[in-house]
C-alpha cells in the first residue's frame, strides 16, 4: 500500500490553549478535503496510483509477496499490479498474461513492446495439458540469407533488421484458448498508461541515459522519450499518445488491426519509408504455431518448455542430465559443484548451436542428444573437477548466437493454471527505430539469424542451420519454464538477458529444488555465465535497486581460480523471475491420477519473486 503525504506533506498540531472556533472549522475543512482525495486516489489507484501518478516508483513494495489466490512476478512492479488486478477479476493466468505483457511494452518498451515476439508456455490445471505458443518474429518474404552481405551493420540496426512481429498474434491465440475476460478489457491499463502517462522507473531512466545517442538519433524515440529536447530521466512523466491509439484499435478490432488493417499499413509505411522490407503480405501471412510443451524429466522433476527454435529448454535439460549424471544430489552443490555447471554450459553452448527452426532444418539428431541421460553422461566424463580447458576442447563448431533484450514474466492464477513468457525486441529500444504513426518499437530480430559472411568474435564459422530463410524463425536463448512435482505444479521460472538466460534460469533451479534454498535467496545469489569463447568466467559483482549487495564469494572466487578458470566481474547480465507453490504432503500420495485431473489439482502457498537487479516487484491476487 503506497503512503500518502497530507496536503503536500504539511502535518497540522492542535493547540487547546488558542483553539478557536475559525481553527477547528478550518481544520476540520481540511480533514474533510484530505478524507476526498485519499478516496478518489484509493478509487482510482489502478489509474494513476499504480500506473503513473505522482508517487515514487515501486514505493513501499518488495521483492517478494506469498498469496493462495494468485500471483504475478514481472520485470516492473506496475505491471505486475495490472496482472494480479485481471486475476482478482476473475481472469484465468492467460488473461493476466496479456494485460501484464502489454502494460510491459509501454513502460519498458526498451525490452519488449506488439512490435516484437514471444515465447508462451501454458499449464492448464484442469486438464494437466502444457502447450508451447510460438509467437517468436519470421523473416520477410523479402529476405534472403546474403542480404546483409554488403552492409553487416544492416542486421543489427535499423528497419532492415526487422522481423515480422509475432506477440499480438499470439497473445490472440492464447486469449482464445484459454481466456476469460473480455479482450478489450486486457488492454485497458496499457492504453491509460501509453495515454496519460507513467512515471520513468529507475531502469529505464538509467537505459534512457545509457542509449540516448540511440534514442536522439530517431525522430520516433526522440518524440517519446526527449519530447523537448532533453531526455527524460527517472521519476518524469513519459507519454506514448500514438501507441495508445494503436493499441485502442486492436481492442476494438481484434489482432486484425495490426496484421491487416490500418494499424499494420501504418507501421508497414513507416518502417518501408526507414528502408525496411516489411510487407502487409507479411503482416497477414504471420502464423503462430502451437504445439505441445517440450517435456524434461530429470531430478525428479518434471520442466516443460518451448521446443525449438528456442535452445532454452534443450539447453537447460543438457546441463541438468549433466549435474544429474554424477548420481549423487550433492554432485550440483558448493564449490565444485560450482566448477561442474561452469563446464557443463561450455558444453551445452558448444552443442546448441547446431539447433535452427526445425521448420526449415533437420535436427532432430541434436534435439534427441540434449534429452538424452546417456548423451548427459558421456558429456561428463569429459569434465574433470581439477582442471578446465580451453575452447576447442568442447569440440564447438559455430560461432554463437548472442542474443540480447527480453523481458519475462511468471503468473499462476487461483485454479493453478500457470504461464512462463518471455518477450522481447531483442537489442535494447529494439532496432533503433520507432514507427511515428503508431508508437511502436521495431524490432532488430533477424541479427538472431546467422549469415554466412558473418566475422564473429569467436572467429567461429557461422551456424548453417540458423541462416536466414523467409518466414523462418531465428535461433533463441529464450527460456520460460513450468515445472511440476508428482503431476503438481510446483515452480514457473523464466528470465531476461539473451545468451545469458539459459546459466540464469538453471541456477535459479538449482537453488530452489536442489540446494534447498528459500525463493527470494534462489534468485537473489550471486551467479556465474560463461559464453565458451572468450573463456572466461563473469561473476556477479553489483548492488541491486533494492540496496542488496550480490558478490560471488571470495572462496569461490579462489576455488575456480585454482582449476584454471579466469575471472572477470560483472553487473547483472540476467534477470529472472520465479513463482513457487508449496504443497503440504497429501495423506493419499500414491493414489491413481484420473482423467479429470481437476480434482487432483493442490492449492498450495504461491510465493513470487521478482529479480532485484532490476528493480521489478511482484503482486498477489
Amino acid at each position: 500500500m503506497m503512503d500518502y503525504p497530507l496536503l503536500g506533506g504539511h502535518v497540522l498540531h492542535h493547540n487547546k490553549h488558542t483553539c478557536n472556533i475559525i481553527h477547528i472549522f478550518f481544520l476540520l475543512t481540511l480533514l474533510l478535503l484530505t478524507f476526498v482525495w485519499l478516496s478518489v486516489i484509493s478509487s482510482t489507484s489502478l489509474d494513476f496510483g499504480v500506473l503513473g501518478g505522482t508517487e515514487k516508483y515501486n514505493e513501499g513494495v518488495t521483492n517478494i509477496v506469498e498469496s493462495e489466490a494468485g500471483v504475478v512476478a514481472a520485470d516492473d512492479g506496475r505491471c505486475s499490479e495490472v496482472g494480479a488486478s485481471i486475476l482478482r477479476q476473475g481472469g484465468h493466468a492467460v488473461d493476466a498474461a496479456v494485460a501484464t505483457a502489454l502494460c510491459l511494452g509501454v513502460v519498458f518498451q526498451v525490452s519488449s513492446g506488439i512490435g516484437g515476439g514471444s515465447f508462451m508456455v501454458v499449464r492448464s490445471s484442469s486438464t494437466s495439458q502444457t502447450h508451447a505458443f510460438d509467437m517468436r518474429e519470421t523473416a520477410p518474404s523479402a529476405a534472403s540469407k546474403n542480404m546483409y552481405q554488403n552492409n553487416p551493420e544492416d542486421k543489427k540496426s535499423g528497419a532492415l533488421s526487422m522481423g515480422i512481429p509475432g506477440e499480438l498474434a499470439g497473445l490472440h491465440a492464447a486469449w482464445l484458448k484459454h481466456g476469460r475476460l473480455p479482450w478489450k478489457t486486457l488492454f485497458e491499463p496499457a492504453i491509460k498508461l501509453a495515454k496519460h502517462g507513467f512515471l520513468v522507473s529507475p531502469t529505464l531512466g538509467n537505459n534512457l541515459a545509457k542509449y540516448s545517442n540511440k534514442i536522439m538519433n530517431d525522430p520516433g524515440l526522440r518524440n517519446v522519450y526527449a519530447p523537448n529536447g532533453n531526455m527524460l530521466k527517472e521519476g518524469d512523466l513519459c507519454r506514448n499518445v500514438e501507441l495508445s491509439h494503436s493499441l485502442e484499435a486492436v481492442a476494438e478490432q481484434g489482432p486484425q488491426a495490426f496484421y491487416n488493417g490500418t494499424i499494420g499499413e501504418k507501421l508497414v509505411k513507416d518502417v518501408s519509408e526507414a528502408g525496411g522490407i516489411l510487407t502487409m503480405e507479411d503482416l497477414r501471412n504471420y502464423k503462430v504455431e502451437i504445439t505441445d510443451a517440450m517435456t524434461v524429466n530429470v531430478m525428479g522433476y518434471t520442466i516443460y518448455g518451448m521446443p525449438p527454435p528456442s535452445s532454452g529448454t534443450l539447453g537447460l535439460s543438457l546441463v541438468l542430465n549433466i549435474l544429474d549424471s554424477y548420481g549423487n544430489p550433492d554432485a550440483a552443490k558448493g564449490t565444485l559443484g560450482l566448477h561442474r555447471l561452469i563446464e557443463a554450459l561450455k558444453h551445452m553452448y558448444a552443442v546448441r548451436m547446431n539447433l535452427g527452426d526445425p521448420d526449415f532444418v533437420k535436427i532432430s539428431g541434436t534435439v534427441s542428444d540434449m534429452l538424452s541421460s546417456s548423451f548427459a553422461k558421456s558429456i561428463q566424463h569429459k569434465i574433470l573437477d581439477n582442471t578446465t580447458f580451453p575452447p576447442e576442447y568442447y569440440m564447438n563448431r559455430w560461432s554463437q548466437l548472442r542474443d540480447d533484450g527480453t523481458s519475462h514474466l511468471c503468473i499462476v492464477d487461483a485454479d493453478r493454471n500457470a504461464v512462463s513468457m518471455t518477450t522481447t525486441v531483442n537489442y535494447h529500444f529494439g532496432s533503433g527505430v520507432l514507427s511515428p504513426s503508431t508508437g511502436i518499437v521495431i524490432n532488430n530480430e533477424m541479427d538472431d539469424f546467422s549469415t554466412p559472411t558473418e566475422i564473429s568474435p569467436d572467429t567461429l564459422p557461422p551456424a548453417p542451420t540458423n541462416f536466414i530463410e523467409p518466414n523462418k524463425r531465428p535461433l533463441s536463448s529464450m527460456t520460460p519454464i513450468i515445472i511440476t512435482k508428482d503431476n503438481q505444479l510446483v515452480g514457473v521460472i523464466g528470465g531476461s538477458g539473451g545468451m545469458n538466460i539459459i546459466p540464469a534460469v538453471v541456477q535459479v533451479f538449482l537453488n530452489h529444488f536442489i540446494k534447498g534454498m528459500n525463493p527470494l535467496e534462489a534468485v537473489q545469489s550471486p551467479r556465474v555465465y560463461h559464453k565458451l569463447i572468450p573463456n572466461v568466467v563473469r561473476y556477479e559483482n553489483l548492488t541491486a535497486y533494492d540496496g542488496e549487495h550480490i558478490e560471488l564469494s571470495e572462496e569461490n572466487r579462489l576455488f575456480l581460480e585454482e582449476r584454471g578458470h579466469k575471472l572477470n566481474e560483472t553487473l547483472a547480465l540476467a534477470i529472472t523471475q520465479l513463482v513457487v507453490q508449496t504443497i503440504k504432503p497429501p495423506s493419499n500420495r500414491n493414489r491413481k491420477i484420473g482423467k479429470d485431473t481437476n480434482s487432483h489439482t493442490k492449492l498450495g502457498t504461491l510465493t513470487a519473486v521478482s529479480d532485484p537487479r532490476k528493480g521489478g516487484c511482484p503482486a498477489a491476487a
